[in-house]
Formats: C-alpha cells, structure tokens, sequence
C-alpha cells in the first residue's frame, strides 16, 4: 500500500474534537503534531448521528454541514493519509432512493437497487435457505415493508431495519459505488476501509458471506479504487484461517485476532497462543487493540469442529475476566443487555478490559506497535478514557461505551496526563525508527517474548517479561545497543 509506514488514528470527528473538521485539523496539527501519519475519519457523511453512529449513510457523497465540507476532508488529507468507510452493503431506510422506492414501489426508477428476499430466492424461498444465511446479529434478516402502492417487499437487513441492503452487482448498485469512489477521489481520501464487504454478495443455497463473487466484488472494486489513487481495506471478521485466504486475495485487511489475543496473554501470562498467530499471521494489514466497535471474539475461536487459536474455554475465560476486570460494566453492554449489538463482540474500552492498569496498557500497546501491520489507535484509547456509562445509559446501545464525547475541558486534562506523555513516546518511535521498514522476527523463550524488526545495520527489538509484565525497547546500530527504554511502573523511561 501506498501509504505512511506509520500509526494512524481512529476518530469520529465531532467526539473528539467537540466540533468540526477545521476543530480536529487544529487537534491534528498542534497537540498531535507529529503522532499519526493518517486519521481514519469514521463515518462522517450524512448524517453522523444516524441509527448506527454514521454507518447508516442517507447520502455517502455529503459530509454532514454540521461538522464541515468536503474542502475540510481535503485540507486534512493534504497533511495526513485518510482513511474513509465505503459502506458497500446497505444504505439509509431515510435515503431518497429508499423512500422513493417506499413511495412507488416496483415502479420506482431506484427498485433495482434495493435487495430484497425475493430478487434472490424467487417466492419460494425455504426455511433451510434462511437458516444457512451468516449472520452478525440476533435480529431478523429479512423485515417486511409495505409500499404505497400496497407492495410488500421483504428488504434484505443484515444489520438493522434502517440499514437498507442493497444489489452491489446491478447497473444501479455499481454506479452508486463509481460516484462514492469518484467523490473520494477528488477530496485526498487515500485508503478506503469497505465496511461490511463479506455480506454484499447474496446467493442462494450458500451462506451469503465471503463467498467466491465476493472476492471477485471485492477484487473489482479495489482495483477501481486503485486506478483513482487509492487502497482498499476489509473489515471482515472471520475465522483466522478465512482472514488468512482474505489476505491473500485483497489488498489489506485488519488483523482482528490480534486484540483478543494480547489480552489472552496479559490475562493468563502465557504468550504461546500470540506467538504461534503472529508466526503466520498476514503482512498485508493494519492492526487495532480498540476500534468503534468492541473487542472481537470469533477471530481467535473455532468454527464448528475445527480448532481455533483459542480453545472454547479460554475464550470463556477471556470474557468473563473482561467483565470480571470491568467491575461488570462490559457485561451491561454486551449481547442481550443491549440494543444494536454483535454476535461477536464485546464492548469495552481496552483499558477497562485490563483492569485500568495502565502498565498492562502500556505494554499491549508496544506489541502491537511491533506487531507486523500498519497500527492504528482509536481516540479513545490514545488518551486513556474509560467506559463511559452515562453515554450508555442515555443511548442502550452497547458499543456508546466506548465512543465518548470529549468536551474541551476532559480532552485538555486527558493531553496533560503522564499516561498520554507514555503513549507519545511509543508512537513517535514506532513512526521513526527505520527498522519498521525492514523484516520481523519473533521468539518466545520461556517467559521472555521478543519481538525484532531488522533493516540493514538498525534493529529494533522488544523483550517482553511474560510473568512480570514488563518489557523494553533496544535499538542497535551494527548490532551495538543504541538506545534502551523501559516500560514499567505505567511509564516509559
């Protein structure tokens, strides 16, 4: 990918900045100067408040005026690489495509768009095609709608009855996707994560995600986005064999078992399970720790009789200690404790799911900065936050737990922390140390996990203490120690 070898930040521009672009391009260049070679702007299209946070876009071509412009977008990406959501698989219930097909039905000029039960399984759809259908969420697929015109359509819904899917292969569905891709071409968008991407391809008699047309979908659409200058990313989660082939057939993808996976060793003081998925696992991706959503599970889990990176019980084990960690707050928003939630998650912020030990933090982090992949860090976490339960109280949408909003005075107090000073320093030498650019070697010996990245005469090697739970970071110039740091006593020195 043609992007900065460095970490990038994850936000959503009105709940960190408390306010607009020109508010977070202000942010970005004075008291993160120098942090994030790019910011992935979550979904910031009208409207940024919709059912689910962004992602249910009335118009994927318009910047919600409540938070700026598209000259705004521009201007940010002159500085930084731009990450921006291709929600490729459903728009708005409240579009005007939507509510005209509403109003007119099949009569309608956009009716071709909309997916719906019967444009893939005829009116004869049985209950075995249902049942085989992948699903992220507790929630019916299919939700009957009635027209005007007295039509009933039972639109395809793989998230919610206001995210309309809809028919990515037809004339209408490829020209939607050429004006967004068109759209971010022209306002310094450089690499575009496709939201939701495993679920746009529909086939009867097949589960209906990652299917061989959603590789060619896939393939097609990057390579679209390649010829306008960009990269594409895939946001799947998946069984960790299935992200592997992913990798193999994309251009990037995240690697989501990594989150899970560090906890698994801080929790348990055993870093074999990370050390064997880090041996195979892809090189062609951006790594998280926390992102909007919350902390993945079925990455490191089996899928039927086929082992996982993670056995049943140690996933069991996983949960249940972030929630134990939590004092319980992770427990009010996960599965049936709250709206809107994922099959696969657990929402929490990363440093309550640790406990808020902010060593523990600390050292997460580090691994992940030498983990192979592009880092990013979501805003939350760069500055320490905690669940916010007040925001989940008010919305009962379980992921608001870990998607505050920062008034000027909590963002100003959480930039002074001695944490945040820790948290500079690991970035700005994940995004300087030339050694990131070169090849990664892992050991694991005992209770000592080191992780090395060697280009020419530099290296950089991370040594982590498994049962004490500290580390340091040595760089070597001809194999001569340059530079050691400690990270202990949640700070680096």
């Amino acid at each position: 990918m043609s992007l900065k070898n460095q970490v990038q930040l994850i936000t959503y521009v009105d709940r960190l900045a408390n306010g607009g672009l020109d508010k977070l391009n202000t942010l970005l260049s004075h008291e993160f100067a120098s942090l994030f070679g790019g910011v992935h702007l979550l979904p910031f299209f009208n409207p940024i408040d919709g059912e689910d946070a962004g992602f249910d876009p009335i118009d994927h071509t318009q910047v919600d005026k409540r938070i700026g412009t598209w000259s705004d977008i521009a201007s940010i990406g002159a500085t930084h690489d731009i990450m921006a959501d291709l929600i490729v698989n459903h728009v708005s219930a409240q579009s005007l495509v939507f509510q005209d097909v509403l109003a007119q039905g099949s009569q309608s000029s956009y009716f071709d768009l909309i997916m719906t039960k019967e444009k893939v399984f005829g009116l004869e759809a049985t209950q075995a095609d249902i049942d085989k259908i992948y699903r992220p969420r507790p929630t019916p697929c299919f939700t009957p709608m009635t027209c005007a015109t007295g039509e009933v359509m039972n639109v395809w819904t793989t998230f919610t009855s206001n995210q309309i899917d809809i028919d990515v292969t037809g004339e209408q569905g490829q020209a939607y996707l050429d004006r967004i891709l068109d759209t971010f071409e022209q306002n310094n968008i450089k690499l575009i994560r496709l939201d939701a991407a495993g679920y746009a391809i529909k086939k009867a008699g097949t589960n209906c995600f990652m299917l061989d047309d959603t590789f060619d979908f896939i393939n097609a659409l990057s390579a679209k986005a390649n010829k306008r200058g960009m990269n594409c990313l895939v946001e799947i989660h998946s069984y960790y064999k299935t992200q592997i082939e992913i990798a193999k057939r994309c251009e990037a993808v995240y690697d989501f078992a990594l989150p899970p996976l560090v906890l698994h060793t801080l929790f348990n003081n055993d870093a074999q399970a990370l050390f064997d998925w880090l041996s195979i696992a892809p090189r062609n991706c951006v790594t998280v720790l926390d992102t909007h959503d919350g902390i993945g599970i079925v990455d490191v889990g089996p899928e039927g009789d086929k082992a996982g990176l993670l056995t049943h019980e140690q996933i069991d084990n996983l949960v249940e200690t972030i929630h134990h960690n939590s004092q319980d707050q992770s427990r009010k928003a996960t599965g049936a404790a709250a709206s809107n939630v994922d099959l696969y998650q657990v929402n929490c912020t990363y440093l309550d799911a640790l406990g808020n030990n902010k060593q523990d933090y600390l050292l997460a982090r580090a691994i992940q900065f030498f983990a192979p992949g592009i880092p990013q860090v979501y805003y939350a976490g760069v500055l320490g936050l905690n669940n916010d339960m007040a925001l989940l109280a008010k919305s009962q949408v379980g992921r608001d737990i870990n998607r505050p909003y920062l008034d000027d005075a909590t963002l100003q107090d959480a930039l002074t922390t001695p944490f945040f000073g820790a948290m500079k320093t690991l970035i700005k030498l994940r995004n300087t140390h030339p050694a990131f650019n070169g090849e990664f070697t892992i050991t694991l010996d005992g209770q000592m996990f080191n992780m090395q990245w060697q280009l020419a005469e530099e290296a950089i090697c991370l040594n982590v203490d498994i049962l004490q739970h500290t580390a340091s970071i040595t760089t070597f110039i001809n194999n001569n120690i340059k530079q050691t740091i400690d990270i202990k006593d949640e700070s680096i020195k």
